[in-house]
Protein backbone atom coordinates (compact mmCIF):
# COMPACT_ATOMS: atom_id res chain seq x y z
CA UNK A 1 0.00 0.00 0.00
CA UNK A 2 0.87 3.58 -0.74
CA UNK A 3 1.77 5.94 2.07
CA UNK A 4 -0.67 8.41 2.73
CA UNK A 5 0.63 12.10 1.94
CA UNK A 6 1.55 14.59 4.44
CA UNK A 7 -1.15 16.57 4.93
CA UNK A 8 0.35 20.09 5.92
CA UNK A 9 -1.42 23.51 6.80
CA UNK A 10 -0.12 26.55 5.29
CA UNK A 11 -0.91 30.23 5.65
CA UNK A 12 -0.40 32.49 2.32
CA UNK A 13 -0.67 36.41 1.52
CA UNK A 14 -1.93 37.81 -1.07
CA UNK A 15 -0.38 41.30 -0.43
CA UNK A 16 -2.07 44.36 -1.99
CA UNK A 17 -0.64 47.84 -2.54
CA UNK A 18 -3.23 50.64 -2.56
CA UNK A 19 -2.35 50.26 -6.44
CA UNK A 20 -3.76 47.15 -6.64
CA UNK A 21 -0.77 45.44 -7.22
CA UNK A 22 0.23 41.80 -6.35
CA UNK A 23 3.49 41.19 -4.09
CA UNK A 24 4.98 37.74 -5.52
CA UNK A 25 8.24 36.15 -5.00
CA UNK A 26 10.23 33.19 -6.21
CA UNK A 27 11.38 29.86 -4.33
CA UNK A 28 15.15 29.75 -4.04
CA UNK A 29 17.30 27.33 -5.16
CA UNK A 30 17.17 24.78 -2.75
CA UNK A 31 13.81 24.27 -2.09
CA UNK A 32 10.90 22.41 -3.50
CA UNK A 33 9.94 23.92 -7.10
CA UNK A 34 12.48 26.20 -7.54
CA UNK A 35 12.36 29.26 -9.70
CA UNK A 36 8.21 29.10 -9.85
CA UNK A 37 6.99 32.06 -8.41
CA UNK A 38 4.28 31.68 -5.25
CA UNK A 39 2.42 33.97 -2.54
CA UNK A 40 4.66 34.74 0.53
CA UNK A 41 3.49 32.21 3.96
CA UNK A 42 4.67 29.15 5.14
CA UNK A 43 3.50 26.59 7.73
CA UNK A 44 1.34 26.96 10.52
CA UNK A 45 2.74 25.88 13.87
CA UNK A 46 0.91 24.08 16.40
CA UNK A 47 -1.15 26.63 18.62
CA UNK A 48 -0.96 29.66 15.84
CA UNK A 49 -4.06 31.10 14.50
CA UNK A 50 -3.87 31.67 10.57
CA UNK A 51 -3.63 35.58 11.06
CA UNK A 52 -0.51 35.08 13.68
CA UNK A 53 1.44 32.29 11.44
CA UNK A 54 0.82 34.72 8.10
CA UNK A 55 2.36 38.09 10.56
CA UNK A 56 4.79 35.39 11.51
CA UNK A 57 5.67 34.63 7.87
CA UNK A 58 5.96 37.61 6.69
CA UNK A 59 8.79 39.19 9.17
CA UNK A 60 10.62 36.09 8.51
CA UNK A 61 10.40 36.31 4.92
CA UNK A 62 9.81 39.93 3.55
CA UNK A 63 10.85 41.65 6.73
CA UNK A 64 7.48 43.59 7.41
CA UNK A 65 4.58 44.03 10.58
CA UNK A 66 0.90 42.84 8.62
CA UNK A 67 -1.20 45.55 10.22
CA UNK A 68 -4.21 44.82 8.36
CA UNK A 69 -4.93 41.02 7.44
CA UNK A 70 -8.56 39.67 6.23
CA UNK A 71 -9.06 36.14 5.88
CA UNK A 72 -9.91 35.28 2.15
CA UNK A 73 -10.69 31.11 1.30
CA UNK A 74 -9.39 28.13 2.68
CA UNK A 75 -8.37 25.76 -0.14
CA UNK A 76 -6.71 22.52 -0.55
CA UNK A 77 -4.46 21.47 -3.25
CA UNK A 78 -2.62 18.41 -3.95
CA UNK A 79 0.64 17.69 -5.19
CA UNK A 80 2.82 15.09 -6.31
CA UNK A 81 4.23 14.51 -2.59
CA UNK A 82 1.83 15.99 -0.31
CA UNK A 83 -1.47 17.59 0.06
CA UNK A 84 -1.84 21.62 1.38
CA UNK A 85 -4.15 23.46 2.75
CA UNK A 86 -3.85 26.74 2.05
CA UNK A 87 -4.75 29.72 4.43
CA UNK A 88 -5.22 32.19 1.59
CA UNK A 89 -5.36 35.90 3.24
CA UNK A 90 -5.67 39.47 2.04
CA UNK A 91 -2.76 41.67 3.37
CA UNK A 92 -3.94 45.18 2.71
CA UNK A 93 -1.48 47.14 5.24
CA UNK A 94 1.70 46.55 6.86
CA UNK A 95 4.97 48.93 8.31
CA UNK A 96 8.32 48.28 6.59
CA UNK A 97 9.47 47.67 3.13
CA UNK A 98 9.04 44.08 1.36
CA UNK A 99 12.51 42.60 0.99
CA UNK A 100 13.88 39.09 0.30
CA UNK A 101 15.27 38.01 3.76
CA UNK A 102 16.17 34.64 2.09
CA UNK A 103 17.57 35.85 -0.42
CA UNK A 104 14.30 35.55 -2.96
CA UNK A 105 13.25 37.75 -5.93
CA UNK A 106 9.89 39.81 -5.64
CA UNK A 107 8.06 41.26 -8.11
CA UNK A 108 4.80 43.55 -7.73
CA UNK A 109 2.27 42.43 -10.37
CA UNK A 110 -0.78 43.59 -11.86
CA UNK A 111 -3.37 40.27 -11.77
CA UNK A 112 -5.00 41.30 -14.57
CA UNK A 113 -1.71 41.26 -16.43
CA UNK A 114 -1.40 37.16 -15.77
CA UNK A 115 -2.78 35.07 -18.44
CA UNK A 116 -4.99 32.72 -16.39
CA UNK A 117 -6.44 31.07 -19.74
CA UNK A 118 -3.84 29.93 -21.83
CA UNK A 119 -1.42 27.76 -19.42
CA UNK A 120 -1.99 25.36 -17.04
CA UNK A 121 0.40 27.18 -14.88
CA UNK A 122 0.14 30.72 -15.41
CA UNK A 123 3.08 33.13 -16.47
CA UNK A 124 4.37 35.98 -14.06
CA UNK A 125 4.31 39.47 -16.28
CA UNK A 126 8.31 38.74 -15.91
CA UNK A 127 8.60 35.39 -16.70
CA UNK A 128 8.35 32.17 -14.86
CA UNK A 129 5.48 30.00 -13.88
CA UNK A 130 3.14 30.56 -10.34
CA UNK A 131 2.87 27.49 -8.32
CA UNK A 132 -0.41 25.38 -9.31
CA UNK A 133 -1.97 26.46 -6.30
CA UNK A 134 -1.47 30.21 -7.01
CA UNK A 135 -3.87 30.21 -10.21
CA UNK A 136 -7.37 30.09 -8.08
CA UNK A 137 -6.71 32.83 -6.12
CA UNK A 138 -5.83 35.00 -8.83
CA UNK A 139 -9.37 33.96 -10.34
CA UNK A 140 -11.02 35.02 -7.52
CA UNK A 141 -9.68 38.46 -7.26
CA UNK A 142 -10.97 39.47 -10.13
CA UNK A 143 -14.53 38.85 -8.25
CA UNK A 144 -15.84 42.26 -7.42
CA UNK A 145 -16.56 42.85 -3.83
CA UNK A 146 -19.64 44.39 -3.73
CA UNK A 147 -23.45 42.18 -5.12
CA UNK A 148 -26.71 43.76 -6.05
CA UNK A 149 -29.40 41.83 -5.68
CA UNK A 150 -32.50 42.83 -7.85
CA UNK A 151 -36.08 43.52 -5.60
CA UNK A 152 -38.39 45.20 -8.43
CA UNK A 153 -41.39 43.21 -7.92
CA UNK A 154 -44.03 44.76 -10.42
CA UNK A 155 -43.07 46.52 -14.15
CA UNK A 156 -44.15 49.43 -12.74
CA UNK A 157 -41.12 49.96 -10.70
CA UNK A 158 -38.61 48.90 -13.72
CA UNK A 159 -37.74 52.59 -14.29
CA UNK A 160 -37.00 53.21 -10.64
CA UNK A 161 -34.93 50.43 -10.19
CA UNK A 162 -32.58 50.68 -14.20
CA UNK A 163 -32.29 54.65 -12.94
CA UNK A 164 -30.67 53.65 -9.54
CA UNK A 165 -28.88 50.82 -11.03
CA UNK A 166 -27.53 52.78 -13.42
CA UNK A 167 -25.85 55.27 -10.44
CA UNK A 168 -24.71 52.67 -9.03
CA UNK A 169 -22.45 50.85 -12.03
CA UNK A 170 -21.51 54.56 -12.40
CA UNK A 171 -19.95 53.97 -8.90
CA UNK A 172 -18.08 51.32 -9.86
CA UNK A 173 -20.64 48.44 -9.23
CA UNK A 174 -19.79 44.87 -11.63
CA UNK A 175 -21.64 42.31 -9.77
CA UNK A 176 -25.46 42.14 -10.32
CA UNK A 177 -28.49 39.57 -9.96
CA UNK A 178 -31.74 39.64 -11.54
CA UNK A 179 -33.85 38.06 -8.57
CA UNK A 180 -37.76 38.46 -8.88
CA UNK A 181 -39.72 35.27 -7.49
CA UNK A 182 -42.19 37.53 -6.34
CA UNK A 183 -42.77 39.69 -9.85
CA UNK A 184 -46.70 40.71 -10.04
CA UNK A 185 -46.94 41.62 -13.60
CA UNK A 186 -47.02 39.18 -16.46
CA UNK A 187 -44.34 37.12 -18.17
CA UNK A 188 -43.70 39.17 -20.72
CA UNK A 189 -43.14 42.22 -18.40
CA UNK A 190 -40.62 40.29 -16.02
CA UNK A 191 -38.39 39.30 -19.25
CA UNK A 192 -38.56 43.01 -20.39
CA UNK A 193 -37.30 44.08 -17.23
CA UNK A 194 -34.21 41.15 -17.07
CA UNK A 195 -33.26 42.00 -20.15
CA UNK A 196 -33.26 45.99 -19.86
CA UNK A 197 -31.16 45.02 -16.32
CA UNK A 198 -29.00 42.78 -18.56
CA UNK A 199 -28.12 45.25 -21.38
CA UNK A 200 -27.29 47.96 -18.88
CA UNK A 201 -24.99 46.08 -16.82
CA UNK A 202 -23.24 45.40 -20.42
CA UNK A 203 -23.05 48.68 -21.16
CA UNK A 204 -21.23 49.34 -18.17
CA UNK A 205 -19.29 46.51 -18.37
CA UNK A 206 -20.74 44.69 -14.97
CA UNK A 207 -21.58 40.89 -14.84
CA UNK A 208 -25.27 40.18 -15.13
CA UNK A 209 -26.52 36.50 -13.25
CA UNK A 210 -30.10 35.57 -13.43
CA UNK A 211 -31.50 33.81 -10.38
CA UNK A 212 -32.65 30.67 -10.83
CA UNK A 213 -36.62 30.95 -9.96
CA UNK A 214 -36.59 32.36 -13.20
CA UNK A 215 -36.40 30.16 -16.40
CA UNK A 216 -33.89 27.72 -17.59
CA UNK A 217 -34.60 29.18 -21.00
CA UNK A 218 -33.44 32.68 -20.08
CA UNK A 219 -29.95 31.18 -17.77
CA UNK A 220 -28.39 31.11 -21.19
CA UNK A 221 -28.83 34.76 -22.01
CA UNK A 222 -27.29 36.03 -18.49
CA UNK A 223 -23.93 36.05 -17.50
CA UNK A 224 -23.99 33.34 -15.13
CA UNK A 225 -26.91 31.81 -12.82
CA UNK A 226 -27.31 32.00 -8.88
CA UNK A 227 -28.70 28.52 -7.91
CA UNK A 228 -30.74 29.01 -4.68
CA UNK A 229 -30.11 26.12 -2.69
CA UNK A 230 -32.50 23.41 -3.49
CA UNK A 231 -32.33 24.20 -6.82
CA UNK A 232 -28.49 23.54 -6.73
CA UNK A 233 -29.11 20.22 -4.81
CA UNK A 234 -31.31 19.39 -7.92
CA UNK A 235 -28.55 20.20 -10.49
CA UNK A 236 -25.96 18.20 -8.67
CA UNK A 237 -28.19 15.32 -9.23
CA UNK A 238 -28.51 15.85 -12.74
CA UNK A 239 -24.99 16.22 -12.78
CA UNK A 240 -25.28 19.47 -15.12
CA UNK A 241 -23.47 22.69 -14.46
CA UNK A 242 -25.40 26.15 -15.21
CA UNK A 243 -23.68 27.75 -18.19
CA UNK A 244 -21.05 31.29 -17.23
CA UNK A 245 -20.23 32.37 -13.46
CA UNK A 246 -21.83 30.19 -11.12
CA UNK A 247 -22.94 31.39 -7.54
CA UNK A 248 -24.68 29.15 -5.06
CA UNK A 249 -26.75 30.65 -2.56
CA UNK A 250 -25.90 28.84 0.95
CA UNK A 251 -27.37 28.74 4.89
CA UNK A 252 -25.58 25.62 6.46
CA UNK A 253 -22.73 22.75 5.88
CA UNK A 254 -25.09 21.16 3.25
CA UNK A 255 -25.59 23.60 0.86
CA UNK A 256 -21.67 24.57 1.40
CA UNK A 257 -20.55 20.84 0.41
CA UNK A 258 -23.24 21.31 -2.47
CA UNK A 259 -21.53 24.40 -3.51
CA UNK A 260 -17.99 22.67 -3.20
CA UNK A 261 -19.52 20.01 -5.59
CA UNK A 262 -20.62 21.88 -8.19
CA UNK A 263 -17.77 24.04 -8.27
CA UNK A 264 -19.21 27.33 -8.37
CA UNK A 265 -17.36 30.40 -8.63
CA UNK A 266 -18.74 32.05 -5.39
CA UNK A 267 -21.54 30.94 -2.54
CA UNK A 268 -23.69 33.10 -1.60
CA UNK A 269 -23.89 33.06 2.33
CA UNK A 270 -26.60 34.30 5.42
CA UNK A 271 -28.43 35.69 6.74
CA UNK A 272 -25.19 36.96 8.50
CA UNK A 273 -27.10 39.51 10.58
CA UNK A 274 -30.59 39.82 11.58
CA UNK A 275 -32.98 41.17 8.26
CA UNK A 276 -35.93 42.40 7.91
CA UNK A 277 -36.64 40.03 5.36
CA UNK A 278 -36.16 36.95 7.46
CA UNK A 279 -37.46 38.26 10.52
CA UNK A 280 -38.42 34.41 11.92
CA UNK A 281 -35.11 32.76 11.10
CA UNK A 282 -32.10 33.40 13.40
CA UNK A 283 -29.09 34.90 11.65
CA UNK A 284 -25.81 32.98 11.60
CA UNK A 285 -23.59 35.18 13.44
CA UNK A 286 -20.41 36.02 12.65
CA UNK A 287 -18.59 33.19 13.91
CA UNK A 288 -20.65 30.89 12.44
CA UNK A 289 -20.50 32.62 9.64
CA UNK A 290 -16.69 32.25 9.53
CA UNK A 291 -16.49 28.63 10.33
CA UNK A 292 -19.10 27.75 7.35
CA UNK A 293 -16.97 30.32 4.91
CA UNK A 294 -13.80 28.32 6.06
CA UNK A 295 -15.47 25.49 4.31
CA UNK A 296 -16.40 26.78 0.66
CA UNK A 297 -12.66 27.01 -0.80
CA UNK A 298 -13.81 29.39 -2.59
CA UNK A 299 -15.19 33.33 -2.23
CA UNK A 300 -18.07 34.13 0.35
CA UNK A 301 -20.16 36.62 -0.09
CA UNK A 302 -21.84 37.57 3.17
CA UNK A 303 -25.53 38.42 3.07
CA UNK A 304 -28.69 39.49 5.37
CA UNK A 305 -28.17 42.88 7.16
CA UNK A 306 -25.43 43.69 4.42
CA UNK A 307 -24.31 47.29 3.74
CA UNK A 308 -20.98 49.50 2.95
CA UNK A 309 -20.92 50.03 6.41
CA UNK A 310 -20.47 46.39 6.92
CA UNK A 311 -18.08 45.55 4.73
CA UNK A 312 -14.85 45.64 7.25
CA UNK A 313 -16.10 43.12 9.37
CA UNK A 314 -17.55 40.71 7.14
CA UNK A 315 -14.02 40.87 5.47
CA UNK A 316 -12.52 39.89 8.86
CA UNK A 317 -15.02 37.07 8.94
CA UNK A 318 -13.78 35.28 6.10
CA UNK A 319 -15.74 37.09 3.39
CA UNK A 320 -14.78 38.08 -0.08
CA UNK A 321 -17.53 40.78 0.00
CA UNK A 322 -21.02 41.81 0.66
CA UNK A 323 -24.76 41.01 -1.18
CA UNK A 324 -27.61 43.14 -0.49
CA UNK A 325 -31.16 43.47 -1.77
CA UNK A 326 -31.85 46.92 -0.04
CA UNK A 327 -28.92 48.08 2.21
CA UNK A 328 -26.05 50.84 0.40
CA UNK A 329 -23.70 48.72 -0.76
CA UNK A 330 -21.28 51.19 -2.30
CA UNK A 331 -20.26 53.80 0.01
Amino acid sequence: MTAPKPYIRVAAGLILDPRGRLLLGQRPDGKAWPGWWEFPGGKIETGETVEQALVRELDEELGIHATQVYPWVVHVHEYPKSIVELAFCQVTAWDGEPHGRENQALDWVDPWDISLDESEHPIAPGGGSLLPAATPPLRWLRLPTHYRISHIGSPDQTADWLAQLRLQLLDGLRLVQFREPDWTGDTDSLQQAFQDTLALCRQHGARCLINSAHPQAWWCQADGVQLRAADAALILQQDTRPPGWLGVSAHNQQDIDCARQLQADFVVLGHAQPTASHPDIPALGWDRFRQLANMAGRPVFAIGGQSADTLDIARRHGAHGIAAIRGKLLA
